[in-house]
C-alpha cells in the first residue's frame, strides 16, 4: 500500500539511546513494514491472468477431423485471431461438413502459458478463473480490500481502547493462522473468506505500528520516519516478484508470506519490536504505565537520553486513578476534528481511486506481468521522494493542495483531450497523474496522524485509510465492467479532485507542531493562511539524542527524580 509508514531511524526517530539500541530498534521498526507488504502485494501474484486458449475437444468435430493432432488440431478446432488462438471460443460444425459454422464456449478448460508473474500456478490456474469466470478476480481483489478497510476501522478503535502495542501483537498473532488458511483453501469460497480476514489482519498491524511509531517522533523528524518507512514497505514489495520466481507454485508462495509473518510474531517479547507509546499512556491518564515505558526507552541510552523527557505534577495520579479512554463515537461530536477526518479521508479516497485513469493509459505501452509490476513502483518512489524534499520546507498543507491540483489537471485533460493528444504527451500526464495520486494518498494518511488527537488517532486514521482503501476497490471494480463504465468513473473522480482542492483550503497546518493530545487540543486548531509560514512551536524531543533546548533546563532535574524514585508519576512529553 503506497502510504506505508513505520518506524524510522534519525534522531529523534524514538529509538532511544544511540549506535547499537537505537540501530535495532531502527531494525524492529523497518522489518514489519516490509513484511506486511509481501501481504499486501500477494495478490498482484495470485490473480495474475497467463495468456491461454482452449483445449481443443475432439467431440466438437466432424468424424474426418477427428484423428488429427498437434497443430493441425489446433487449427481445425480453434478459432485464429490476430493476437492468437482465441481464448475462449471453439468451432462448431454442423453434421459432417468441413467448414466450421460458428463458434461456442470451451468445452475442456484451457491450455496456460505459464510461468505467469513467476508462479506455475496461481488462482486464475487453480479454478480457471477466465472467460465467463474471470469476474472472480476483480472479486477476489476486492474481497481483500474490503478486508484491509473493515480491519483498519476495527484496529483503529482498538488501538485507542487497548494500546497499540497489544493491537500490534494480536493483528499479527491472527495473520499467521488466517494466511496458512489461504495457502490450504479448497475451493474458491473459502479464497474469499480466508483473504477476507487475512486482510483485516494485516490492516491491524498496519495501522498499529504506523501510529504507534509517528507518536516516538519529535515533529522534526516525524516525515523523516515516515518516508523512510514508506520506502521499507516498497522494498517488501519489489522483494515480492523474487520470492514469487523462487516459490513456483501459489500455495508456496502464501506459505513463505505468512512464514515471514510468523517469524515476525516470534519476535513478540523484544522491545525493539514495537513499545508501548508513552503519548497515549500519558493521554488515558496511565502514568505509572507511561514511566515504565519511558524508562525501558531511556534506559538503553543512558542520562543522555533520560534529560530528553519532561515531568508532570504528582497529582495527576491522585486525581485520575483509572484509564479514561475515549471512542470513534467521541469524534462525531466534534467539530474542527470531524471535519479534518472528512476532508483527509475523502483526499486519500480521490488519490488511490482515481489511479485506475492513469495505469489505464500505462497499461498499453507496459509488457506483462514483471516488467509492468517493477515500472509502477517507480511512481510510488518518486512521489516518496517528493514528499521527503516538499513536505517538511513548504508545509502539509500546501503540498497536499499542489498534489491535488496536479491530480486534477492532468485527469481533466486527458478526460477531454486524450484522442486530440499526442500519444507521448499522455503517457507524460499519465504518469504525472500517478506520481501525484500516490503523493495525495500518502500525505492525506500522514497528515490526519498528525492533527486527529491522541486519545482517538486510532479510531479517525482507521476511517482515513478505510476510505482510501474503498478508493482502491474502484480499479478491480472497474476491471468487472470493462470499459463500458470507464468514462463515468473518471468523471465522477476528476469531480471529485476538484472538489478535494477547494476542501484542502480548510485545513490546518501541522508542520513543526506538537501532536494534539485531547479532544480540546484538537478542536484548538486553527487554519492559518496558506501562503504565510506559521511559526513553529517550541518542542522537546521524547527522546534527544544530543542534550535538550535550554528552554526546558529546570524540568530535567524534576524528570530524573521522577523517573528514578518511582514515587510520583512522570508526565506527557511536551512533544511526541
Amino acid at each position: 500500500m503506497a502510504a506505508a509508514s513505520g518506524p524510522g531511524a534519525g534522531p529523534g526517530a524514538g529509538g532511544g539511546g544511540g549506535g547499537r539500541p537505537r540501530g535495532c530498534r531502527a531494525a524492529g521498526g523497518w522489518a514489519p513494514c516490509a513484511a506486511l507488504a509481501l501481504g499486501w502485494a500477494l495478490g498482484w501474484a495470485l490473480g495474475a491472468e497467463p495468456p491461454h486458449r482452449c483445449r481443443p475437444d475432439p467431440a466438437l468435430l466432424p468424424p474426418p477431423l477427428r484423428r488429427l493432432a498437434g497443430s493441425a488440431l489446433l487449427r481445425a478446432a480453434v478459432p485464429r485471431l490476430r493476437s492468437g488462438w482465441s481464448p475462449c471460443q471453439l468451432y462448431r460444425y454442423r453434421g459432417t461438413a468441413a467448414p466450421p459454422n460458428g463458434t461456442g464456449p470451451c468445452t475442456r478448460g484451457w491450455h496456460y502459458a505459464m510461468p505467469a508473474a513467476g508462479l506455475r500456478s496461481n488462482l486464475v490456474t487453480e479454478w480457471d478463473l477466465v472467460c465467463a469466470a474471470r469476474w472472480k478476480v476483480p472479486l477476489e481483489q476486492t474481497t481483500h480490500l474490503l478486508g484491509w478497510a473493515l480491519g483498519s476501522v476495527a484496529a483503529g478503535m482498538a488501538c485507542d481502547r487497548f494500546g497499540r502495542r497489544p493491537t500490534f501483537l494480536v493483528s499479527l498473532g491472527l495473520a499467521v493462522p488466517l494466511g496458512l488458511s489461504v495457502a490450504l483453501a479448497i475451493d474458491f469460497v473459502m479464497v474469499l473468506v480466508a483473504r477476507l480476514l487475512f486482510g483485516a489482519a494485516l490492516a491491524g498491524a498496519f495501522l498499529s505500528l504506523y501510529v504507534a511509531r509517528l507518536e516516538l517522533c519529535d515533529p522534526p523528524h516525524r516525515l523523516e520516519v515516515t518516508m523512510i518507512a514508506g520506502f521499507s514497505w516498497l522494498a517488501g514489495e519489489l522483494l515480492l516478484p523474487g520470492l514469487a520466481v523462487l516459490c513456483r507454485d501459489w500455495r508456496v508462495l502464501q506459505g513463505a508470506v505468512t512464514a515471514v509473518l510468523a517469524l515476525l510474531a516470534a519476535c513478540w517479547w523484544c522491545p525493539a519490536l514495537l513499545l508501548e507509546s508513552p503519548c497515549w499512556l500519558f493521554a488515558t491518564q496511565q502514568p505509572d504505565k507511561a514511566r515504565r515505558t519511558l524508562r525501558a526507552l531511556s534506559g538503553s541510552g543512558g542520562a543522555e537520553e533520560q534529560s530528553g523527557t519532561t515531568a508532570e505534577p504528582e497529582a495527576l495520579a491522585e486525581q485520575c486513578p483509572q484509564p479514561h479512554y475515549h471512542t470513534v463515537c467521541e469524534i462525531f461530536g466534534t467539530r474542527v476534528i470531524w471535519k479534518n477526518a472528512v476532508i483527509l479521508g475523502f483526499t486519500a479516497f480521490i488519490g488511490s481511486g482515481i489511479r485506475h485513469c492513469f495505469t489505464r493509459n500505462l497499461a498499453p505501452h507496459l509488457p506483462r506481468f514483471l516488467p509492468a509490476y517493477f515500472a509502477l513502483r517507480g511512481p510510488e518512489a518518486a512521489a516518496c521522494l517528493f514528499l521527503c524534499v516538499t513536505a517538511e520546507r513548504c508545509g502539509r498543507r500546501a503540498v497536499l493542495l499542489l498534489c491535488a491540483v496536479l491530480t486534477g489537471t492532468a485527469s481533466l485533460l486527458l478526460l477531454a483531450l486524450t484522442q486530440y493528444l499526442l500519444e507521448l504527451i499522455v503517457l507524460m500526464l499519465s504518469v504525472l497523474g500517478v506520481t501525484a495520486s500516490h503523493a495525495v494518498t500518502m500525505l492525506s494518511i500522514f497528515f490526519a496522524s498528525e492533527v486527529l488527537p491522541t486519545v482517538v488517532r486510532g479510531a479517525g486514521l482507521g476511517l482515513v485509510v478505510g476510505a482510501n482503501l474503498v478508493g482502491s476497490a474502484a480499479a478491480p471494480i472497474a476491471a468487472v465492467a470493462s470499459s463500458r463504465g470507464f468514462f463515468l468513473h473518471h468523471l465522477v473522480f476528476a469531480s471529485f479532485a476538484i472538489l478535494a482542492v477547494l476542501s484542502i483550503m480548510l485545513l490546518p497546518e501541522s508542520q513543526g507542531r506538537r501532536l494534539p493530545h485531547s479532544l480540546q487540543e484538537g478542536e484548538s486548531q486553527r487554519r492559518p493562511p496558506l501562503f504565510r509560514r506559521p511559526p513553529r512551536e517550541d518542542h522537546l524531543p521524547l527522546l534527544a539524542p544530543r542534550g535538550i533546548p535550554h528552554d526546558y533546563s529546570r524540568i530535567v532535574p524534576s524528570a530524573q527524580r521522577a523517573l528514578g524514585s518511582g514515587r510520583g508519576p512522570a508526565g506527557p512529553p511536551t512533544e511526541t
